[in-house]
């Protein structure tokens, strides 16, 4: 997913910044790790080995809290991994990009039969928008942060961006907030108040960009791609509603075929916790705002 790409950007470019924001540690001395975790591969986002002191700090961004196997087990997968490879203290931290109602991102620990594991997790929603505001490097999370105001936060964020004095830093912390303001804004805001021609000029895009190419998602292909994906999750949906609420009027249909497909794929979860068709459309009416 781009929104991986952009957090590992960031967290191999200002991993001090990330570091004083999640664990309000004063570092200097960080050494990035390989995110790929042998015996049998698995993958996490973000890890950032501390030499002073001599600790592991995991990163896990997660748009939404869907994953198989479940998250927890992921961790405590991750932890296993580490602890064999560095003996040394690991501190593990879960954050959640996008705002959901599912309670899994309320959960911060796996307990099973004889076995206890406990992470830290962050919801980005929740967070004071200032620490944001203030650091050039934490900039991308600002407009994912709560607001009583959303587009407000979200000027402040653009006047922030067009502060940055130095260009290829401007560059690429513009980008990268243009693209996690995504998960929130209207694609039309985030024109009106950020250059797009900046983005097209960013490290940070030309590498989604050309991981798109690899995958052989052209350009050309791509529209119709998300189309085909859009549609097939709306199918999805309905089928899951039907079968657990019968037939919904046409205008609740309506508006869920307008979702995108994260929106889709994140309705999908949450159907799982709805009890009547008043909860579809209450959440239906939450994310058309």
């Amino acid at each position: 997913m781009a929104y991986d790409n952009i957090c590992k950007y960031l967290a191999e470019n200002y991993p001090a910044d990330l570091v004083k924001w999640l664990h309000d540690i004063e570092v200097t001395e960080i050494s990035v790790l390989k995110t790929e975790l042998n015996t049998e591969p698995i993958h996490a986002d973000s890890l950032t080995l501390l030499q002073t002191p001599n600790q592991i700090l995991q990163w896990e961004f997660q748009t939404l809290p869907a994953s198989k196997p479940s998250l927890p087990l992921r961790m405590l997968k991750y932890w296993v991994r580490l602890k064999e490879k560095y003996d040394c203290p690991i501190e593990q931290v879960v954050i959640f990009l996008k705002f959901t109602r599912s309670e899994k991102v309320y959960t911060n620990q796996l307990v099973d039969t004889n076995t206890s594991h406990c992470y830290r997790v962050i919801r980005m929603w929740e967070q004071d928008p200032e620490q944001f505001l203030a650091n050039p490097a934490l900039l991308p999370f600002a407009p994912l942060a709560f607001s009583e105001s959303p587009t407000r936060l979200l000027e402040q964020v653009a006047a922030a961006v067009d502060r940055i004095e130095e260009p290829l830093a401007f560059t690429n912390i513009s980008a990268c907030t243009q693209l996690l303001a995504g998960l929130r804004f209207d694609k039309g805001l985030i024109a009106e108040l950020f250059p797009e021609e900046v983005m097209q000029e960013s490290v940070i895009y030309q590498k989604i960009i050309q991981k798109g190419h690899k995958l052989g998602l052209l350009e050309g292909k791509r529209e119709g791609l998300l189309e085909g994906r859009q549609e097939e999750g709306y199918s999805i949906v309905r089928r899951l509603i039907t079968r657990r609420f019968g037939s919904v009027s046409d205008q609740l249909l309506e508006g869920i075929q307008k979702l995108s497909v994260a929106q889709l794929e994140e309705l999908s979860e949450a159907l799982l916790d709805f009890e009547t068709v008043t909860d579809i459309a209450v959440w239906l009416a939450s994310h058309q705002q």
